[in-house]
């Protein structure tokens, strides 16, 4: 302080110093302490509030709250181990029984914790079963016998714009302005995956079982978010090409040398030439395609049109999602399924006949 009786501008500029630094500080413990607040109230919330797939939990004797959070962790029924851990203690939680669950990922923390406690398994009132390649069509025949709606009333649902345009809402990067595209049959073939489903009531509202599926397609295609994108594959052409492999893989085929066939045929400008779209434009299943069949005037004849249909012919499983995503490195061209359900796969036209007049006739 000089003889006047002012500070020195050194001493206001310590003190204007000290004030900013924990000005900042606080800030920071609020931020810290709002952004924890946050973490651990989403923590509580369901995984995927739309995911009703059962997910089989296995409890030993002896299990600790520890152990049972890692499991649930593991498994995605949970979001945190630590949270769950936390709030056990916190409420004092405890009295958890060994034994066989079904839980899903749309049950909130304190729903599973309390069928842990008291031994239940999931309340089952519907279980659905959604076999792999299953179409639009079947899938609505499937509804319809498991619920009793009728199957119209499903095919109805399942094609109105604006029931549509909510699930678009929810779904944005699943369900894309690609679904509307010229000569697209139904909307949502190929969206809706095949699993198992299960639901508490004995008939759920059918937006409800409909979403179930939408939301599990979501969930199954985020996984590869970043390969799609290394790719350049929108889910759209993912989930078409897949649909592709799903109806001309076997039990024994191996689908990554099917995808290569595929995706060797788009890059040459070869038609992809796969009975299962001319099948499709049918809207029939036959054993075998005629020479006149391959003729059906459809976008979704891949004998006459070029690159791929404009849309998903069936509903795949993630087999040959991955298959579409990870082909294998091959320079066949054609693929021939035998009646024992073998693959043969060859690089030529000719090659292709000749492996073909083997079985032609033990078809």
């Amino acid at each position: 302080m000089n003889q006047n009786g002012f500070k020195a501008p050194k001493a206001r500029l310590g003190r204007k110093t000290v004030l900013i630094v924990c000005a900042v500080l606080l800030a920071a413990i609020v931020i810290a302490g709002a952004g924890s607040f946050f973490y651990i109230r989403s923590a509580f919330q369901p995984v995927a509030p739309n995911d009703r797939t059962p997910v089989h939990v296995s409890i030993p004797v002896g299990s600790s709250a520890a152990d049972i959070a890692e499991q649930l962790e593991r498994k995605r029924l949970i979001k945190s181990a630590a949270v769950f851990r936390f709030y056990v203690r916190w409420k004092n939680e405890s009295g958890f029984q060994a034994g066989e669950y079904e839980l899903t990922r749309a049950m909130p923390m304190a729903r599973i914790i309390e069928l842990l406690q008291t031994g239940r398994s999931l309340k089952i009132g519907l279980k659905l079963t959604i076999p792999e390649g299953s179409q639009l069509v079947q899938i609505a025949a499937i509804i319809a016998a498991k619920t009793g709606y009728k199957q119209e009333d499903v095919m109805k649902l399942l094609n109105d714009r604006a029931y549509i345009e909510q699930l678009r809402r929810t779904y944005p990067e699943l369900l894309t302005a690609d679904i509307f595209q010229r000569g697209i049959r139904y909307p949502l073939e190929g969206y809706l995956f095949p699993a198992t489903y299960v639901f508490a009531d004995q008939k759920p509202p059918l937006p409800e079982i409909i979403e179930a599926m939408v939301a599990k397609t979501a969930e199954v295609l985020g996984q590869y978010k970043e390969t799609m994108k290394e790719k350049q594959l929108s889910p759209h052409r993912l989930l078409t090409l897949s649909s592709l492999i799903e109806e001309e893989a076997t039990e024994k085929a191996d689908r990554e040398k099917i995808a290569s066939v595929f995706y060797n045929r788009l890059r040459i400008g070869m038609p992809l030439q796969t009975d299962p779209t001319v099948l499709y434009a049918l809207g029939k299943h036959k054993d075998r395609v005629l020479y006149k069949d391959l003729q059906v005037d459809s976008p979704y004849n891949t004998y006459i049109h070029q690159g791929l249909p404009p849309g998903p012919i069936a509903n795949a499983g993630e087999m040959s999602i991955e298959a579409a995503l990870q082909p294998a490195a091959t320079d066949y061209l054609y693929f021939l399924a035998t009646p024992a359900g073998d693959v043969i796969f060859t690089k030529t036209l000719a090659e292709h006949n000749r492996e073909k007049a083997k079985y032609i006739g033990k078809q």
